[in-house]
């Protein structure tokens, strides 16, 4: 279970590295991008009411909403650090048992992602932006602590996806 930083004095050791990296990605999306998912939208919304499929037609509504929610906020600047005992993403500290293993994916200029999955399945996987960080050094600290998972080549394909129709 995470530390909350705010309410607990957590000892959470030594910082070695830290940065801030942004809550969610925003994207910068052209006229081009609003008339293809305008297009996409209706077309399943059509089809929701076609077959009628109301529920589908209500997740359709509320992923549009969120979707411009998300459009009209700015991204809040969260801290990140390492530590020699866990990791710190804004007020929550993760011991490093608490963490499964690591793996980078650094395909400059797109991609270059920190990931970490947690020993806790229903909890999702970490994904941290390196920045403009050197991913060796960082990767020869987590090493100490964390197995890294040697099998993960590529980026996820939700965060794949995502990336490609500016949706994350």
């Amino acid at each position: 279970m995470p530390k909350d930083l705010a309410k607990e004095n957590a000892n959470f050791g030594k910082v070695i590295y830290q940065w801030t990296i942004k809550e969610f990605e925003k994207y910068n999306r052209d006229r081009r991008w609003y008339v293809f998912m305008g297009i996409i939208g209706v077309a399943l919304l059509v089809f929701a009411v076609l077959t009628a499929n109301y529920l589908f037609a209500l997740l359709i509504i509320l992923f549009v909403i969120i979707l411009f929610m998300g459009d009209m906020t700015e991204p809040m600047d969260i801290p990140f650090a390492i530590t020699n005992t866990g990791i710190i993403i804004g007020s929550r500290y993760y011991k490093f048992s608490e963490l499964r293993n690591f793996w980078l994916i650094y395909n400059p200029p797109d991609v270059k992602n920190l990931y970490f999955t947690f020993t806790n399945v229903f909890r999702h996987r970490l994904q941290v932006p390196l920045m403009d960080y050197d991913p060796r050094p960082i990767r020869d600290l987590l090493l100490k602590y964390l197995p890294e998972d040697l099998e993960q080549e590529e980026e996820p394909f939700s965060d794949r996806l995502a990336r490609t129709f500016k949706i994350h």
